[in-house]
């Protein structure tokens, strides 16, 4: 065996690369003309050897990854067309195996950043200059693609290495044995010219004998006698053996040549051996060049992708003052239409009036006219009553489009100003939770009294708006004790205004460090997309023994301890500080002798509501001794709901009166209601909140009811979707709260909750043993077969179609309908996993005989626990979903089934009537449809959608493949959803300015 090196060359100016192996492997790309720019290019040629070659097994081969030939990793106009650049692939016999050119591209140092990375000028500010997105992301995409090029060109030439090294060896092999076979040749060649010499010898003999013989005259006959008595037969032998002997040497002469020239062969070998280990490590240094390019051309992107999010957030910001700019001009135009009825009314009353001058010309007498004449005289002064009340209201429409224009033109003033701020390189762009970590450091200065109050708002304002110079200061001083590092703070004189809104949320959970239910979630993902938005958005929360402290950054406990009263008397309460997935927290710790926070669990004690109203109590005041003026402060559930009656009748009189109440019921089955004695602890007048109109609940004169309290007391009230708002103002749906929420309805809302798109990803969700996306479902099915490995369900019929369920196993759920679900899933041929547990006790033996019937069934599995990573499985895993709640107030589990491909099998109510529209209802349009839907709780309406699901999956794979496409592409982020909070948080404080300005 032998292998030959046809060529290699080194040229300049080389913009084609071509990668090929002997299963036609293509691939070449262009690079722009650079003077400096080196080739290096190799071609493997192999030949037949005259000595056999051991067979070597094929199954063994790795077959190379195919990529579309004639794939352009730099695009460039200049450069050759694809037949000007293909090299002519000569015919392969059959033991003829040709590798073809194998030629890496690099560019010289001077050269490649110049070529492959976009010129930046820096100004004084920091700012980048106009380079053209779609350049920049088209520049990383194709630095991406040649380091996978140059990647699979490098595992090539290894590749070929081994097979090198391999054919080496076999030749070493071959050559041992030859050496083993040359030197028993030449043994055999001694033996041989030993046995020369003897026959020599014998032959002198031979020829001494015949001239004895001649002396003596012997016949003819008798020479032969003589010659057959001799040792005349050895002699024939050994010249027999000889001849062979010589044509044996001859033959291994021929062999020692060809052994040379295969030696000669394989020193060839080693020099391209080391060529191309020459080339590998030319290959590694491209690939880290390249990377680092990468590194850079990321950077760039990053650093384009943020000025462009906030150009997007300014022109949000811009459209949205233009939609209140359009409402006030509406308002203009119905006060316009307004003066003018009034104006047609004036012309009315001059009628009247002159037919009264004509009645009494005519001075009639009778008693009808008299009565007439009354009759008008009320008319004209109820219309001039009524036009008095126009005049009124055109004057409070004209006054309010005013204030309007007025708070347009301040606020466009204040987005200028700081675009031009943004624009001189006075905006500093950290992550939030450095500025969280620098105001939560600032109010723990105010706190322990080391600030004064006027320090600490202007440095919560600047930290606030991400000024350059409260940064700069803290870097420089950051390893400084405190004491110089509250020095130099105190030097930053100037003062600005903040960018957005000044938002408080009060509440009992927040993902991942408190979290029972929804709340957590909602509260957690809200607080994260309104900070995104610009607003400063900070959270209190009772500080249980319970958390998940890992989740919580930087917690310290601040060296003051406020305050608050209960039961008559003053309790102190120590106050922690922390950062939560970049928010600030604070964390009240009362130091109370019942130890309400400090009982292993969240929720359930029988003391519920004294602990959650000395919360309520203790959180504002924590904001009005820390000197706190938010705009909105934003409670939540019957926990918090005693924030709004403490607010306005003990903490607004007091001076914390900056803020609008919102409150945000998240399931109204959950009212709090109480003794009206127990409001008493946390300091409510009873006389005065025990009230039909306030706080006293339906069921007894004797009970409140924080709910109906929030819900009167609060300027916003919201619930958590659209459909749920409706379905709460009947008397089926309103839990005994129909009557006040109806009556209150002119502030009443319901907002569709979203998902954190960022937390529940299929394509980096950690959980998930494949990743996936929309465009490549082929992980889902990968993490389908994980799913039924890992529960010991059948995986022999990949198209049996796999059923989800993840839910509190409570009656709300609809639990009858998911017993149902597992036994018609079996009739229909699919399987069931459910992922839930109960805390209703004859619900939870129900289930767990359930569970034990079927523990060993090859298609059905119920696990009665909550398990947060099996819970992504069994969403990426699902091919359907049900949810058949018998209300749900929002459901976030349709959207995340979806979000992950799932097609969700919902009851029409509350969120999911929000979410969830039947792929069979002509009534929605074609790209809406998501799912199957079905209206009353009972099993011939869940068979009807849950059949209709099935039949779809089993008959038109095509058809379902586009559903899960159309779901997975839905936006259930939280952007949308926040930005109506944001406008009504704007709303109702826009509505709070203009009264106070009124009233001053």
């Amino acid at each position: 065996m032998a292998v030959k090196l046809s060529s290699c060359f080194l040229s300049h100016r080389w913009s084609t690369c071509s990668v090929s192996d002997c299963n036609h492997f293509s691939l070449r790309f262009y690079s722009s003309p650079s003077p400096r720019l080196l080739t290096v290019s190799c071609k493997i040629r192999q030949r037949n050897s005259s000595v056999p070659q051991p067979r070597r097994s094929q199954s063994k081969k790795n077959v190379p990854t195919q990529l579309p030939q004639n794939y352009n990793l730099m695009p460039d106009d200049s450069g050759p067309s694809d037949s000007e650049s293909t090299d002519d692939i000569s015919d392969v016999s059959e033991n003829s195996v040709s590798n073809d050119i194998v030629a890496i591209q690099r560019f010289d140092d001077g050269n490649s950043s110049s070529t492959l990375t976009p010129s930046i000028d820096a100004d004084k500010g920091g700012g980048l200059s106009t380079v053209p997105l779609q350049d920049v992301i088209g520049m990383i995409r194709n630095a991406e693609k040649n380091i996978h090029i140059l990647n699979q060109a490098r595992i090539h030439a290894l590749e070929d290495l081994e097979k090198i090294l391999g054919e080496k060896e076999a030749l070493q092999r071959e050559i041992n044995i030859l050496e083993m076979r040359l030197a028993e040749t030449d043994a055999r060649i001694r033996v041989a010219a030993q046995d020369k010499v003897h026959v020599e010898l014998l032959q002198h003999h031979l020829e001494k004998l015949r001239t004895e013989m001649s002396n003596k005259n012997r016949t003819p006959d008798e020479m032969q006698d003589i010659v057959l008595r001799s040792p005349d037969r050895q002699t024939r032998a050994l010249s027999e053996e000889m001849n062979a002997l010589r044509n044996e040497n001859m033959s291994l002469k021929n062999d020692l040549m060809t052994i040379k020239d295969e030696l000669n062969e394989v020193k060839r070998t080693d020099e391209r051996v080391e060529m191309l280990e020459k080339e590998r490590k030319v290959l590694e240094f491209s690939l880290k060049e390249m990377e680092y390019k990468l590194t850079l051309s990321q950077d760039d992107g990053a650093q384009l992708s943020t000025l462009r999010s906030e150009c997007e957030t300014l022109w949000d910001k811009v459209e949205h003052l233009q939609v209140l700019l359009d409402k006030s001009t509406s308002q203009a135009d119905q006060a316009i239409l307004v003066l003018q009825q009034n104006q047609e009314l004036r012309k009315k009353v001059e009628r009247l009036e002159e037919s009264l001058e004509d009645a009494s010309i005519y001075k009639l007498s009778s008693e009808k006219l008299q009565q007439y004449n009354n009759l008008m005289q009320q008319k004209i002064k109820l219309l001039e009553e009524r036009l008095e009340k126009s005049d009124a209201e055109i004057h409070s429409y004209v006054q309010l489009y005013q204030d309007s224009v007025k708070e347009f033109q301040d606020t466009l003033d204040n987005l200028k100003e700081e675009s031009k701020k943004k624009a001189s390189g006075k905006h500093v762009d950290m992550p939030w939770e450095f500025w969280s970590r620098l105001l939560l450091m600032i109010e723990a200065w105010f706190l322990e009294k080391k600030i004064h109050r006027d320090e600490a708002k202007l440095l919560r304002e600047m930290a606030w708006k991400k000024d350059a110079r409260i940064h700069d200061v803290y870097m420089e001083c950051k390893d400084k004790n405190e004491r110089d590092i509250i020095a130099a703070f105190r030097r930053l004189t100037s003062s600005s205004s903040g960018p957005g809104l000044h938002v408080i949320h009060i509440a009992a959970e927040m993902a991942p460090v408190a979290k029972v239910g929804g709340l957590g979630d909602v509260l957690s993902a809200l607080s994260k997309a309104l900070q995104k938005k610009g607003h400063l958005v900070e959270i209190v929360l009772p500080k249980y023994d319970c958390m998940q402290y890992e989740s919580i950054q930087n917690l310290r406990v601040l060296d003051i301890v406020v305050e608050s009263y209960f039961d008559g008397q003053l309790f102190k309460n120590k106050i922690w500080i922390g950062t939560v997935e970049g928010l600030p927290v604070y964390f009240i710790e009362p130091l109370h002798p019942a130890k309400f926070f400090w009982r292993g669990k969240t929720y359930g004690e029988p003391d519920d509501l004294k602990r959650f109203s000395y919360f309520s109590r203790a959180a504002l005041e924590l904001l009005y001794q820390a000197g706190k003026k938010p705009d909105i402060i934003h409670c939540h559930d019957w926990q918090t709901a005693f924030v709004a009656p403490l607010y306005w009748d003990l903490y607004a009189p007091k001076g914390l009166n900056s803020a609008r109440i919102c409150f945000t019921c998240h399931n109204f089955e959950y009212q709090g209601t109480a003794p009206a004695s127990e409001i008493a602890s946390c300091g409510l007048d009873i006389h005065h909140l025990n009230r039909p109109d306030r706080m006293q609940d339906h069921s007894s004169p004797d009970r409140i009811n924080p709910v109906k309290g929030a819900i009167v007391f609060s300027n916003i009230v919201t619930t958590v979707s659209p459909t749920y708002a409706q379905e709460v103002r009947t008397s089926q749906g309103g839990q005994g709260l129909q009557a006040t929420i109806n009556a209150h309805a002119q502030k009443f809302v319901g907002i569709l909750n979203g998902i954190d798109t960022d937390y529940w990803n299929p394509a980096t969700d950690g959980y998930l043993r494949f990743q996936y996306n929309a465009n490549d479902l082929e992980g889902k099915a990968e993490n389908k077969k994980a799913l039924q490995r890992h529960l010991g369900l059948s995986v022999s019929d990949s198209k049996r179609p796999l059923v989800g369920c993840i839910t509190r196993l409570v009656p709300q759920k609809g639990v009858h309908l998911i017993r149902h679900a597992i036994y018609r899933a079996l009739e229909l041929g699919g399987q069931f996993v459910l992922l839930g547990s109960s805390p209703v006790p004859n619900i939870r033996r129900e289930f767990e005989e359930i569970a034990k019937k079927f523990e060993t069934h090859e298609h059905v599995r119920l696990i009665l626990k909550y398990d947060e990573a099996l819970s992504h499985s069994i969403y990426a895993s699902s091919d359907m979903f049900i949810i058949p709640s018998i209300f749900e107030p929002c459901g976030l589990t349709q959207m995340i089934a979806m979000r992950y491909g799932a097609i969700p099998i919902a009851r029409k109510t509350g969120g999911l009537n929000d979410s969830v529209f039947d792929v069979d209802d002509d009534t929605i349009p074609v790209q809406l449809r998501n799912g199957y839907t079905f209206v009353t709780p009972d099993e011939q309406a869940f068979n009807g959608a849950f059949d209709r699901a099935f039949n779809h999956y089993m008959n038109d794979n095509e058809s379902w493949q586009e559903l899960i496409n159309r779901v997975m592409s839905i936006d259930f982020s939280w952007d949308t959803s926040a930005s109506q909070y944001e406008e009504l948080y704007v709303q109702s404080v826009s509505r709070a300015r203009a009264a106070r300005r009124a009233a001053g």
